[in-house]
C-alpha cells in the first residue's frame, strides 16, 4: 500500500508523540513541587510537612516547598489543590479533616473521591487524654466513674475546633463509654490546652508531641494515650484501653493528595520517592521524636483507607449531631 506524504507526516506525528510522553513522564520532576499545609503553621500537619519536606525533596531531586493555606477546617488549601493543574507539581498534606469535613460541612468545595487522589501516607500520631490536676483521678476507669456520679455535661473537655482530631478523640471516647460530656472548641490546641491546665474545662485531648512538656512539667496529668500501644515520648502513661476502657482506639494519621487526573506514572514516583524518604534512619529518628510513626502505603490502599474512614467518621458525626461552626 502506498502511503501518501500527508499520511507519512501524520504517522511520523504520532510516533513521535508516542515516543515523548513516556520520556517527560520519565523525567518528571522538572522543578519545584509545593505540598500545601491546609493549616497555619505550628500545628501536626504542618510539623509532618516540613519533617519529610527535605528528605522528600533529596529523593526526588527537586526542592519540596511547604506552602501554609489555611482556612474552614482546611477545606480552603484542599480546594486549591484539587483546582490545580493534575501534573504533579502541586500536591496536599492532610489528615483526618480529609475524611470527616464532608460529613461535617454542608457544601464541600470539593469532593474528596472526585477531585483528589492520594500519594501515599507520611505516618500516623496519638493524642493524650489528659485532665486538670485538680480532678481527683488518676486513671480512665476513675475518670468514668467520676463523669458517670454526675448529671451529664457537668464536665467538659477542650479541642483544638470543631471536627479537629482533638474532638473526634473525644467523641469517640465518649461514644465508646457511652458518656456525656460538654464540648467547648477554640481556635486551636495551645488555648484549649492552656483552659484545660487552668480548669476552665476538665480534661482534652491534645496531640501526644504537644501535651509532653505539660505533663512532664505536672502542668498536667496524662491517663492515657489513644492509640493500640504506649508511646516511647510517654513510656509510663498506658493506653486508654489498659487504662479502663477496652474498644477505644483513635491514631491520627496523614496522607498526601494530587489533584484527580495526575498521571499514573508521576503519582508512582512521588509515592516511590516519599516511601524512600520515610525509610531514612535519619527521618524516622525525627518523625519519633515528634511523636510520629512512618507509615508507607500505595496510592490505592491509601485511597481504601481514605474512604473507608470517611465512612466511619460519618458514622460518628451524625451519631452525635455534630455540626461546622
Amino acid at each position: 500500500m502506498k502511503i501518501t506524504p500527508i499520511a507519512g507526516a501524520l504517522c511520523a506525528a504520532l510516533a513521535a508523540t508516542c515516543w515523548t510522553m513516556p520520556a517527560a513522564a520519565q523525567a518528571f520532576p522538572e522543578r519545584a513541587v509545593t505540598l500545601v499545609v491546609p493549616f497555619a503553621p505550628g500545628g501536626s500537619v504542618d510539623i509532618a510537612a516540613r519533617l519529610i519536606s527535605d528528605a522528600w525533596g533529596r529523593a526526588l531531586g527537586q526542592s519540596v516547598i511547604v506552602e501554609n493555606r489555611a482556612g474552614a477546617s482546611g477545606n480552603i488549601g484542599m480546594a486549591a489543590v484539587a483546582r490545580a493543574q493534575p501534573n504533579g507539581y502541586t500536591l496536599a498534606i492532610n489528615t483526618m479533616s480529609l475524611a470527616i469535613n464532608p460529613a461535617l460541612f454542608k457544601d464541600m468545595p470539593f469532593d474528596t473521591k472526585k477531585d483528589l487522589r492520594s500519594v501515599g501516607t507520611v505516618g500516623t500520631s496519638q493524642h493524650v487524654l489528659t485532665v486538670t490536676n485538680d480532678l481527683p483521678v488518676k486513671s480512665v476507669s476513675e475518670l468514668l466513674a467520676y463523669v458517670r456520679a454526675r448529671p451529664a455535661n457537668e464536665l467538659s473537655f477542650g479541642s483544638a475546633g470543631t471536627g479537629s482530631t482533638f474532638h473526634m478523640a473525644a467523641e469517640l471516647f465518649k461514644s465508646v463509654s457511652k458518656t456525656q460530656i460538654l464540648h467547648v472548641p477554640y481556635k486551636g490546641g495551645g488555648p484549649a490546652m492552656v483552659d484545660t491546665i487552668s480548669g476552665q474545662v476538665q480534661m482534652s485531648f491534645p496531640v501526644l508531641s504537644a501535651a509532653k512538656p505539660q505533663v512532664d512539667g505536672k502542668k498536667l496529668h496524662a491517663l492515657g494515650v489513644t492509640g493500640d500501644k504506649r508511646s516511647p515520648l510517654l513510656p509510663d502513661v498506658p493506653t486508654i484501653a489498659e487504662s479502663g476502657l477496652p474498644g477505644y482506639s483513635f491514631n491520627t494519621w496523614f496522607v498526601i493528595s494530587a489533584p484527580a487526573g495526575t498521571p499514573q506514572a508521576v503519582i508512582d514516583t512521588l509515592n516511590a520517592k516519599l516511601g524512600e524518604a520515610l525509610q531514612s534512619p535519619a527521618l524516622k529518628t525525627r518523625m519519633q521524636q515528634e511523636g510520629f510513626d512512618p507509615l508507607i502505603s500505595t496510592p490505592a490502599k491509601t485511597d481504601q483507607m481514605v474512604a473507608a474512614e470517611m465512612t466511619r467518621w460519618a458514622g460518628v458525626v451524625k451519631d452525635a449531631g455534630i455540626q461546622a461552626n
